[in-house]
């Protein structure tokens, strides 16, 4: 019987387990969730876990951030694999375990998270049997700040500044009736 585990690699506290246990779970910043996740990059609703055919599927439940696996933004359904990323806006980094259990073992487990060894250095990826994703470090990556905005601001300041050093030099020149003729009085 194999049991499923989260164990956070990047986030607010890095090595904690979080056991995997029901048919159905949340994922998400409020505590009512089975996986609670305090962080501001996390919705208080943000992703649904649904047990189906002895594999959990995971479903973005309208986050503002996003839910990743492999670097990949989900938009459906994706059955989970043992080894996949699972991303929680930029910031959050989940690595989705399966663990073989004996059956006849006895097994007491909190439905909190449960601290586990310090988490790893690096991560290698599994061998690539599907669709090239975004590395682990490329799904981290800083945001890149677009710039156009900032330039059109500049500019149409500039523009105004523009028109306005004009008029002054208009009205301080007497210049009204040369550049304005249809102004009355001219």
């Amino acid at each position: 019987m194999a049991q499923f585990q989260f164990v956070m690699r990047s986030g607010p506290t890095p090595g904690v387990v979080f056991p995997l246990e029901g048919e159905q779970l949340t994922i998400g910043r409020d505590s009512s969730n089975g996986v609670a996740i305090n962080d501001a990059e996390v919705s208080r609703k943000h992703a649904r876990l649904n047990m189906q055919g002895g594999k959990f599927v995971i479903d973005d439940l309208g986050s503002t951030n996003g839910t990743f696996v492999n670097g990949q933004r989900i938009t459906g359904p994706v059955v989970l694999k043992a080894g996949d990323v699972v991303s929680l806006g930029e910031q959050i980094v989940l690595m989705y375990d399966a663990i073989s259990t004996d059956a006849g073992a006895t097994v007491a487990v909190s439905r909190k998270a449960i601290p586990s060894a310090p988490p790893m250095q690096s991560y290698a990826p599994p061998p690539a049997a599907t669709p090239s994703y975004a590395s682990p470090q490329q799904a981290m990556s800083p945001k890149k700040t677009n710039m156009v905005p900032i330039f059109i601001g500049v500019g149409a300041l500039l523009f105004l500044c523009l028109c306005a050093a004009f008029f002054w030099w208009v009205d301080a020149t007497y210049r009204w009736c040369t550049f304005f003729p249809f102004i009355s009085g001219c």
